[in-house]
């Protein structure tokens, strides 16, 4: 727990980093669960906020099931262009996060392309390879999910070798269809920091030109078919006490897709495991399964790793740790701004 928060606020958050529920009072249901008023709750998350503890709370969606192509990148950059490069490639509205980590491959982005995108996916990345000065740039997109959700141990209760079963995986993803021109706009709202009022939702339903059922339940088909993966707090982890976070990249098999898929699902069962991926692999780059972890020190990062790297068998691996944050964003879905940005610099 973070010195910004007592007992009562890490018992908010935790609960905030799971659901925001889409009800004509939200705050006032989530403080019954941590035993508080709707007027307490609310000054509470608004202190939480101005101390940066918290982020934003908002709709979190998934960059796939919304038509979107989107990618980890990472890149060799020389240190005296990285500045410039940084510049270049922050520029580009798709780039959520992007930082420098501690190896050959010191730039990492993560890059999401809308359908109407001229270039596409592939296409975005080659030109900021070309406008960045890159020496290499690997495209690492995930060819399966098998764990998404960050959600800190801000109660400080839990181990290193904690299972829980992940919330969200591959299979709750739903398939790729248009979106109407009524769900496009519920995504361009739901998007957006909630104001911290007590009826936040019915203002949102109102702007959507919607009653507050029909809202609702779209709010929750959104999350049943899984475009949605939920509607909660992001926290800024640092601030929250969180002050390293490992991404641990790991050489599974190469030819035996039943034995990397079980590998993928035993390091997702790791509590302290956000996002577990199966990744492509090259030849300058043989780590195909990615892991990342925070922890409040790295010394907590690394047990976390020890303990998958005991459960997995796997010895040929890395941590890969954030040294500078370069940009963290939400991703900003259904704007003109990547097809501005590609008129600009395509």
């Amino acid at each position: 727990m973070s010195a910004t928060t007592d007992s009562t606020d890490a018992a908010l958050l935790g609960v905030l980093q799971e659901t925001v529920p889409f009800t004509e009072r939200p705050f006032a249901d989530l403080g019954k669960r941590c035993g508080l008023t709707e007027d307490e709750t609310l000054a509470r998350v608004k202190a939480l906020k101005e101390a940066r503890v918290i982020r934003q709370i908002s709709a979190i969606f998934d960059t796939r099931s919304l038509g979107y192509a989107s990618s980890l990148v990472a890149a060799k950059i020389a240190p005296e262009h990285l500045d410039a490069a940084v510049g270049v490639i922050n520029s580009h509205p798709g780039v959520s996060h992007n930082y420098l980590r501690n190896h050959e491959f010191n730039l990492w982005y993560t890059i999401a392309i809308p359908p109407v995108s001229n270039l596409g996916l592939e296409g975005s990345v080659d030109l900021l390879h070309r406008l960045s000065g890159a020496e290499t740039t690997r495209l690492l997109p995930t060819l399966r999910l098998f764990k998404i959700g960050v959600r800190f141990d801000v109660e400080g209760d839990a181990k290193p070798g904690d299972q829980a079963a992940p919330a969200y995986t591959e299979a709750n993803r739903s398939e790729t269809r248009p979106l109407t021109d009524q769900e496009i706009q519920f995504v361009r709202v739901m998007q957006r920091d909630i104001p911290l009022v007590a009826q936040p939702f019915m203002a949102m339903a109102e702007e959507l030109g919607l009653p507050f059922g029909e809202a609702a339940a779209m709010h929750g088909e959104f999350l049943s078919s899984g475009r949605m993966r939920r509607f909660a707090a992001v926290l800024h982890h640092r601030k929250a006490g969180f002050g390293a976070n490992a991404m641990g990249v790991w050489a599974g098999p190469q030819d035996d897709p039943r034995a990397l898929r079980a590998l993928g699902e035993t390091m997702a069962g790791f509590r302290a495991v956000s996002h577990c991926y199966q990744r492509p692999s090259y030849a300058d780059w043989p780590y195909n399964l990615f892991t990342m972890v925070h922890g409040k020190s790295e010394q907590e990062c690394e047990q976390t790793l020890a303990a998958i790297a005991e459960a997995t068998g796997i010895s040929d691996r890395h941590a890969l740790y954030s040294t500078r944050e370069f940009k963290k964003v939400r991703v900003r879905y259904f704007t003109d701004e990547e097809t501005n940005w590609e008129e600009r610099n395509a």
